[in-house]
């Protein structure tokens, strides 16, 4: 099976900050900074798996890799965006928080391409 180290590890400290900023958002924020980090959270884990589930993929090859760091980065770039503006005040992130939505789209997109591609996935 052919694993992309760098990717799986991004993933794997992708999704534990995912973890810290869930709990933060749980069980040390007010009412607006809550729905913020929870949200990013979400989106940040749930792209964190997916770009796992692209570095461990057989048969996706170099697509599944790209699709990976796509989502992989989209979904932090959003995540952060977002911490930014509730933790910080820094209301331009706002704007930096679509820029990580298109990247998400962008993974899924390719993705999908990959799976088109592919081999290794049965029709």
């Amino acid at each position: 099976m052919t694993l992309h180290r760098s990717l799986a590890l991004f993933a794997a400290v992708s999704g534990a900050l995912a973890v810290i900023l869930g709990a933060f958002a749980a069980h040390g924020a007010g009412p607006q900074i809550k729905s913020l980090l929870t949200t990013g959270a979400q989106y940040q884990m749930g792209h964190a798996l997916l770009a796992l589930i692209c570095a461990a993929w057989p048969g996706g090859g170099r697509l599944a890799g790209v699709a990976g760091w796509l989502a992989g980065v989209g979904g932090l770039v959003f995540s952060l965006a977002l911490a930014s503006v509730a933790l910080l005040r820094l209301s331009v992130m706002g704007a930096v928080a679509p820029v990580g939505g298109m990247l998400m789209i962008a993974g899924w997109l390719v993705l999908g391409f990959a799976v088109l591609r592919s081999r290794s996935v049965n029709a």
